[in-house]
């Protein structure tokens, strides 16, 4: 039963309702009012607001709608910034009575000054920074409320001269006007009746140039004074002294001149003191007591003396700036002891003696500039005791001795520039550790370091300036985002390395006086941004790649003074060369046309030649062949060599079937099986699983069937049979020989390589049985996903992991296995992928094992798949692992660009149209597989079309071998916290341990 005192109550309340007093229901229409006010700005400007189009329409209480505050149910302030409006203000906005704040901030009005806003009589604050607002502010700007108390217009296009009548707000507490177009004058007596005024900023506008008012002494109550960048002319006028309220004052960017008042450094409240980039002259004050400043910026001035010893005083100070002046004299070793200073920079100074001693250890140093002075002695032990610097930039001093031993830890370094000083000993090989991971900028060219590089550099590196050191060893694996390295006149030895894809942006390489031998990998030709090399002073022989043809911004080529033979490629030919120099070499036979011109240095290499109507007569006129009927003749045998091996294919494919033939004219014998793996199955559970229901599909050399075969237990496995073709002319000789290649495969032990679990063989046929792979073939699920009805296409991590376990396959069987194993049949349908995707190399019917380590093969019959094979099967009959780097390169281009291996056109192959490609068209995300595009992973894949074009290389010798593209793909693995490049020097280091072991 309800209670009685609730029932009186609820009927108690429609009485007390109809005593409301007038009040109430005159708020009651104003919140409806101001409901239907919204409403129509909605409609106004509601079309690309982020805000506005969540207010409904439905709902009465827009007071809790986004941008809207109310006192008392009726909108007090509106604040609706970064909506993207570009309709104008309409007048309908000013019907709030008791609007009092408006912020229409970082909109698109463009239009002039909106005058509705007159109407607003109540305003407080407005602001209308960063709208586009454009023409000159109305001479009546005070019809404004007189109620304001901050106007922000700062941030616009306004132009003209500031109306006098924008002193006439006698509450107004801030004023921003800076960074408009304002190009006439400023009225000091009309600022200057301001006198409630907080903040002023005028910076950032044309002014016409002129001096700072002495009017405006009368702000006292300024706290913040912004005017940078307003053509100020003469001194800082002595009134400004009254501002004795000043936290903020900033008068940089200007035209002023005479000293620095003493009154400034005894501004007691002063936190922030900003006059750089003027003419300023004299000493800075000796005694200074604002010691709340905060920041200090005297820098691009003509300042003289030396630095005060009183800043060593100011405790709270976090930034020193008095670059780019006249100083002279030590700085101040106190300075050292400061607990909060963060940011010193006294470059181009005079500046001379030590550094102070405790610099660093005291406070949260991050960036230290002192460079151009006349510093001396050893850098500070503790300058990076608080691991927080990134900048240290002391170049062009005469600083000496070894670098502090904090530096070893200093995980957040950036740059380090300290070149032209006297360094010495061994730099801290932690700097060059992908743990830093920070460092982009290392220039310590002409000191005295030695050391060596790690095998692999930090992906950060931008620049990396050593010259004139004494670093030794090998030169390391550049990657990453690297533009400039210059190591010239080292001792740095070894070959060149091939992979040069990691630095494809570099614009500047030079290795000059070192003592690097072996040839320049063909791989130059991927540096396409380089504009200059210099190679000059080392060792290096072999030919010169043409390669240097793709190179089409180097503009400076230095080669000179090593042991270059052969001929200078014609490719030449397509440079724009500006500096080259091959002189001192042994090269030979006919100067390019382009290069037979007087401005280029190719003297004494006493085989060139030139034709007799060259401009230049240093060089013995060429006879007989010339290089283009070298090319002719090389390509004409090349041509024959391919239609030689076509026939000997065909011939090749009729005794293989007059083999099928003879097959069945002999009666069978009986079965063997070879077990390489402990087996849970017979041979009769195999030969009796060979029906055509389990048969999945059909090779070159014969058809394969998925066999579920069951253990003792009831349990069971399914494994994969290749039944290969009746050869039934097996002689005895060759059976002894499959069978011996056989048990080395099926020896083989590696969990990318797929297990050959057994052999079955009679004269009949060949049964080799592998373990199962759940998901198929790479080529299936690149280019049979219609038709075998697999989902959605790979994603980029999956396709470079298949890429990475594939290469760690053919790695282990190239340099693993003793002898090593050619595949010679490499291609995505003999990568097979397990029910993880993890990638597996299949099918070893044409592997051939190589008698001799390094001695490459001959072969009686050409194998592999056409798409795949390199070049050299059509004119010469001995192969190498070589062969198997050409074919992957091919699988990296099917899964780069999508494309199967031999649909690169009616007239060239995949391998041909990348080459092409790159060659005419250069690197472009339109080589890659569209399916699988992505901002993320787009560099990445690019590398790796470039890597693939590498190792499709015409010749063999050029190919890097499969250890070196496992590591180039490694770099390219982001699987690990933090980047793939600690992940990935570690996971080549094990390995390269696992190899060698």
């Amino acid at each position: 039963m309800p209670n009685n005192c609730y029932i009186s109550f609820f009927l108690f309340i429609p009485l007390l309702l109809s005593f409301q007093p007038e009040s109430y229901a005159q708020s009651t229409n104003q919140s409806n009012g101001d409901h239907q006010i919204l409403l129509g700005l909605k409609q106004h400007w509601g079309r690309n607001s982020p805000i506005l189009g969540r207010w409904n329409s439905s709902s009465a209480a827009h007071c809790d709608w986004g941008g809207i505050t109310c006192t008392n149910g009726a909108v007090t302030s509106i604040s609706l910034s970064k909506q993207s409006f570009v309709k104008p203000i309409p007048s309908s906005l000013c019907l709030l009575k008791d609007l009092t704040s408006l912020d229409l901030s970082y909109n698109n009005f463009s239009t002039s000054f909106p005058i509705t806003l007159y109407n607003c009589s109540n305003l407080n604050y407005l602001d209308l920074s960063n709208s586009f607002f454009v023409g000159n502010l109305p001479d009546d700007i005070n019809s404004l409320s007189a109620e304001l108390e901050h106007l922000n217009l700062s941030g616009n296009s306004f132009t003209g001269s500031i109306p006098p009548s924008i002193g006439w707000f006698p509450r107004l507490k801030s004023l921003l006007l800076d960074t408009n177009g304002f190009d006439g004058s400023y009225p000091p007596e009309g600022i200057s009746n301001l006198t409630n005024l907080e903040t002023l900023t005028l910076a950032d506008n044309p002014f016409v140039p002129g001096p700072l008012p002495e009017e405006f002494g009368k702000l006292t109550r300024l706290i913040y004074l912004w005017l940078d960048n307003m053509n100020i002319t003469g001194e800082i006028p002595e009134n400004l002294s009254n501002l004795s309220d000043l936290y903020v004052l900033s008068l940089a960017g200007n035209k002023m001149q005479g000293i620095i008042p003493m009154w400034i450094w005894q501004l007691k409240k002063l936190k922030s003191l900003y006059l750089f980039d003027n003419n300023f002259t004299g000493a800075i004050a000796d005694s200074i007591t604002s010691l709340d400043l905060v920041e200090i910026d005297l820098s691009s001035n003509k300042l003289t003396g030396t630095i005060p010893g009183d800043f060593g005083k100011l405790t709270n100070l976090t930034l020193l700036f008095l670059y780019k002046n006249q100083l002279r004299g030590p700085i101040p070793p106190n300075i050292g002891l400061l607990p909060n200073l963060k940011d010193i920079r006294l470059f181009n100074n005079m500046l001379s003696g030590a550094l102070p001693s405790e610099l660093g250890k005291h406070s949260p140093l991050c960036n230290l500039e002192i460079a151009n002075n006349n510093l001396s002695g050893e850098l500070p032990d503790g300058l990076c005791s608080n691991r927080k610097l990134y900048d240290i930039v002391v170049f062009n001093n005469s600083f000496s001795g070894k670098l502090p031993e904090s530096l070893d830890g200093c995980y957040m370094l950036n740059n380090l520039m300290m070149y032209n000083n006297h360094f010495t000993g061994e730099f801290p090989k932690s700097l060059w550790s992908v743990v830093t991971n920070q460092l982009s900028v290392v220039m310590i060219q002409n000191n005295n370091f030695s050391g060596t590089f790690p095998t692999q550099l930090p992906w950060n590196f931008t620049h990396l300036e050593i010259s004139n050191n004494r670093f030794s060893g090998p030169i390391p694996m550049l990657a990453g985002r690297m533009k400039v390295f210059n190591a010239a006149n080292n001792m740095l030895s070894g070959e060149i390395p091939w992979d040069l894809t990691g630095i494809s942006q570099i614009t500047d390489l030079d290795l000059s006086g070192n003592e690097i031998t072996g040839s320049i990998p063909m791989t130059i030709g991927v540096l396409k941004r380089l504009s200059a090399l210099n190679l000059s002073g080392n060792q290096i022989s072999g030919n010169i790649p043409a390669t240097f043809g793709f190179m089409s911004e180097l503009t400076i080529l230095d080669l000179s003074l090593n042991a270059l033979s052969g001929e200078i490629p014609n490719d030449f030919n397509k440079l724009r060369l500006n500096f080259l120099n091959l002189s001192m070499n042994q090269l030979t036979g006919e100067i390019p046309t382009s290069l037979q011109n007087e401005a280029y240095d190719l003297r004494f290499n006493p085989g060139l030649c030139v034709t007799s109507n060259s401009s230049i007569h240093n060089f013995a006129v060429c006879r007989g062949r010339t290089n283009f009927s070298n090319d002719l003749s090389r390509r004409l045998i090349a041509l024959f060599s391919v239609l030689a091996s076509i026939m000997f294919l065909s011939s090749a494919v009729g005794g293989f079937l007059l083999l099928r033939r003879q097959k069945h004219r002999q009666d069978p014998q009986p079965w063997k099986l070879t077990p390489f793996h402990a087996l849970h199955f017979t041979g009769h559970d195999i030969l009796s699983g060979l029906s055509e229901q389990n048969w999945i599909g059909s090779g070159r050399t014969g058809k394969v069937y998925r066999i579920y075969v069951a253990d003792g237990a009831g349990d069971g496995r399914t494994v994969a049979v290749k039944k290969i073709w009746n050869m039934q002319n097996f002689d005895e000789n060759l059976e002894k020989d499959f069978l011996a290649e056989a048990q080395i495969l099926g020896e083989i032990r590696h969990t990318n390589i797929v297990k050959l679990l057994c052999c079955i063989s009679s004269s009949e046929a060949k049964l080799l049985v592998y373990e199962y792979m759940e998901n198929g073939s790479l080529d299936r699920w690149l280019h049979q996903r219609e038709r075998t009805g697999a989902p959605a296409p790979l994603d980029w991590p999956t396709r470079l992991q298949i890429a990475i376990d594939s290469a760690r396959g053919l790695c282990y069987m190239h340099h693993g296995c003793s002898p090593a194993i050619v595949h010679r049949d490499v291609k995505s349908a003999n990568i097979l992928l397990d029910s993880d995707f993890r990638a597996k190399v299949a099918d070893f019917g044409l592997a051939r094992i190589l008698l001799k380590a390094g001695e490459p093969e001959s072969v009686s019959a050409m194998g592999g798949t056409f798409g795949y094979m390199p070049p050299e099967y059509g004119y010469q009959r001995r192969v190498n692992e070589k062969v198997d780097v050409y074919s992957f390169g091919v699988v990296l281009l099917e899964l780069t660009t999508g494309r199967v291996a031999n649909g690169g056109g009616a007239e060239y192959s995949l391998a041909q149209w990348a080459w092409r490609q790159y060659q005419e068209n250069g690197l472009s995300v339109d080589l890659l597989d569209e399916e699988i595009q992505d901002p993320v992973h787009n560099e990445d894949m690019l590398a790796v079309f470039t890597l693939a074009v590498i190792c499709t290389g015409g010749q063999p010798s050029m190919r890097p071998s499969m250890k070196d593209v496992l590591h180039a793909l490694l770099r390219f693995d982001r699987r690990s916290e933090g980047g793939s490049l600690q992940h990935a020097a570690h996971a080549a280091s094990e390995e390269t341990a696992f190899l060698e072991s």
